[in-house]
C-alpha cells in the first residue's frame, strides 16, 4: 500500500513538471519578481512601467513597479546608429553608401535619440511584448511594445521618419510595413535624403 501512495505522487510530481515544460505553465513575466500580474491587450501581456533612461531612438532602460530595471529594444524598428563608424546606409533604402549619405543618418539617429528623451525620459508608459516575437534579442534585451499617452511609440518612430522597419516576425508588422511606406513616399524625416 505505502509502494502505491509513493509512485501516485512520483507521477504527480512528473505530470506537474511536464506540464511546466509543455507550455502549459504560464510564461515567465519579464521582470524576475513581478509585483502584478501582466495585463492582457490585442498584442500580448503589458506592464505600466517608467522609462528611467533613453539609450538611444530604438533601446531604452526602465523600471517595473517592484524596482526590478530592464533594457528594452523597441520591437520592429531600428534607427540609425549614431557613431559614424557604425551606421550602415545598405539597411536603409535610398540613402547612398557615401559620407554624406552615413552623416546623414548620424543626424537623423541623434534627432531619433532626442525624439525618445522627450517622449519617454522620466514617464511612466505601457510595455507591451508580442507573442509572436521573440521575448528576447540577440543582446539579451527584452522585444517589447512601448505605449506612450495610448500611442504606440515604435509606430511614431516609424511615422516621423525616425525608424526604419526591422525584419523580423511580429503581430503589427503589416501595420508596421504600411507606416515606413507611408514615410518613404512622403520623404518624411530620414527619409528627405537629396
Amino acid at each position: 500500500m505505502q509502494h502505491r501512495r509513493v509512485v501516485s505522487i512520483l507521477a504527480i510530481i512528473a505530470v506537474v513538471a511536464l506540464a511546466g515544460c509543455s507550455g502549459i505553465a504560464p510564461l515567465p513575466t519579464p521582470d524576475a519578481e513581478p509585483t502584478t500580474e501582466p495585463v492582457a491587450t490585442a498584442e500580448g501581456p503589458s506592464w505600466n512601467v517608467t522609462v528611467t533612461r533613453v539609450i538611444d531612438g530604438d533601446t531604452v532602460e526602465i523600471r517595473y513597479a517592484n524596482g526590478t530595471t530592464e533594457t528594452v529594444r523597441l520591437l520592429g524598428v531600428d534607427t540609425p546608429e549614431t557613431p559614424p563608424n557604425t551606421v550602415s546606409p545598405t539597411e536603409f533604402e535610398g540613402i547612398p553608401d557615401t559620407e554624406a549619405g552615413r552623416d546623414h543618418l548620424v543626424s537623423w539617429g541623434g534627432n531619433a535619440t532626442e525624439f525618445a528623451e522627450r517622449k519617454l525620459a522620466g514617464t511612466e508608459v505601457r510595455l507591451v511584448v508580442d507573442p509572436e516575437s521573440d521575448r528576447r534579442g540577440g543582446y539579451g534585451r527584452l522585444l517589447a511594445y512601448i505605449y506612450v499617452d495610448g500611442e504606440n511609440f515604435n509606430s511614431l518612430l516609424l511615422s516621423g521618419g525616425y525608424a526604419r522597419l526591422y525584419e523580423s516576425e511580429f503581430r503589427l508588422r503589416d501595420s508596421f510595413a504600411t507606416t515606413e511606406a507611408t514615410a518613404q513616399q512622403e520623404r518624411i524625416g530620414l527619409w528627405d535624403f537629396e
